[in-house]
């Protein structure tokens, strides 16, 4: 560790070494996941063994794994060590079917706090500073990953959980706290009751840096929560499947995220063709993890469309970087044989000075009619009706420039649309099947 690195050969690792130390890693990981029900079957049936994979691009020999594989193989079919020498296990919050479950050695936990201090260690956070974790805790892994993350690089560190808005300020206040974890609605929300509260966070608090993710923001919408709390934002990505946090990290120059390549080996394919596609362009995100004992999961598709960006980022960590998440494949939108992702509606939303961070695009039909409406909050009341009327029309104007169709747009005034304290619920489908 130095004052810009945590592990600074590991970050600084040229590619060419950073290549050798995967593969070998991908090979052990290999002969790992052969212990399990899973891909025991897997391998003897495609004919793979750790000598099979020469090189890094041999990994497409290997089939993709997918959420579904997870559940049907519910709850301990990939696992890849007894039981008795796993010490967590963590499981999704799915509403139908069986959950994902994903198995951890103390080993496994152990990278993974590792792995979530080299990413807080690298966008400023130090020791001393204090750490406050608005994630639930429990089975969602925000809340252990990020307190084992914080306390490994020796932040005091208050684990919050989620939600009870009041309680986080007093926290903050009374704390000193610097350092936040929040998802992006929430710390807009948070933004609205220091307001109601005559809480100012440049004058009232010590925050100066603030960790979002776990869901789709636009760029627009990460600047504006940067000027709400007079912090920095910085972008995170972690999923439950690949431990939770600490996968990929923005560093301080904010111009995308490194991922952490000695953890994982990237893709991007085509969702349709399951092809790679050319470096740059957009596709799902596929991850291999080649650190882990438990529950090693290969060419898992995530279902997160990503690119990833060329070029050397002038922080000196040579990393791939990828692209802010455009949404997952599973969440576009098709209406009137029309691909939307709601992330593009929100980027145009946060362009309005006028608008609030909170929107809602319902979906519906009337008569085989597919329509949606676009609600989105007023920063201010305004009975300023011929204003209102113009902004309204200058909306629709720019989301039908923007996603080639035209919602129905409404403003309404700030805290008509419902709030939630944990992901913000977007979109709502109320179309029926017509038959």
């Amino acid at each position: 560790m130095n004052d810009k690195y945590w592990e600074e050969e590991i970050e600084t690792m040229p590619r060419e070494e950073l290549h050798k130390l995967q593969l070998r890693r991908l090979r052990k990981t290999i002969g790992i996941a052969a212990n399990s029900p899973y891909y025991k079957q897997v391998f003897q049936k495609h004919g793979i063994t750790a000598d099979s994979i020469r090189s890094i691009e041999d990994i497409r020999k290997i089939p993709f794994t997918t959420k579904q594989d997870l559940r049907d193989t519910y709850p301990f079919g990939l696992a890849s060590v007894p039981l008795e020498k796993t010490v967590r296990l963590h499981s999704s919050s799915g509403t139908t079917g069986n959950p994902t479950v994903i198995l951890h050695t103390q080993k496994d936990l152990d990278e993974w706090a590792n792995a979530v201090a080299r990413c807080l260690y690298m966008v400023g956070l130090r020791p001393g500073d204090i750490f406050q974790n608005s994630s639930g805790y429990g089975m969602f892994t925000g809340g252990l990953g990020f307190q084992y993350g914080a306390e490994r690089l020796g932040m005091l560190t208050v684990p919050a959980a989620a939600g009870n808005t009041k309680r986080q300020l007093k926290f903050i206040s009374d704390f000193g706290t610097t350092a936040l974890h929040a998802i992006p609605s929430y710390a807009a929300r948070m933004y609205e009751v220091m307001q109601e509260m005559g809480i100012d966070p440049r004058r009232d608090t010590k925050l100066r840096t603030l960790i979002i993710g776990a869901e789709p923001h636009s760029e627009e919408q990460r600047r504006r929560i940067e000027d709400m709390l007079g912090v920095k934002a910085y972008n995170s990505f972690g999923m439950s499947e690949m431990c939770g946090p600490g996968v990929a990290f923005e560093c301080q120059e904010q111009n995308g995220l490194h991922i952490w390549e000695d953890y994982y080996i990237v893709e991007i394919i085509d969702p349709d063709t399951l092809e790679p596609v050319p470096e740059g362009e957009v596709g799902e995100l596929v991850l291999t993890t080649i650190n882990r004992e438990a529950m090693p999961l290969l060419r898992y598709r995530t279902r997160d469309l990503t690119r990833i960006l060329p070029g050397e980022c002038p922080c000196g960590r040579h990393h791939k970087r990828l692209d802010r998440m455009k949404g997952r494949s599973d969440d576009m939108i098709i209406l009137k044989g029309v691909n939307i992702f709601p992330i593009q509606i929100e980027t145009v939303l946060m362009q309005f000075e006028e608008l609030g961070t909170d929107y809602l695009i319902t979906l519906t039909n009337e008569e085989a009619n597919d329509l949606m409406t676009v609600e989105v909050e007023l920063k201010e009341f305004s009975d300023d009706y011929p204003r209102l009327q113009a902004l309204t029309r200058e909306i629709t104007r720019q989301l039908k420039d923007e996603i080639l169709l035209t919602p129905v747009v409404r403003l309404v005034p700030k805290g008509t649309l419902p709030k939630q304290e944990g992901k913000a619920v977007r979109v709502k489908d109320l179309r029926r099947t017509l038959i």
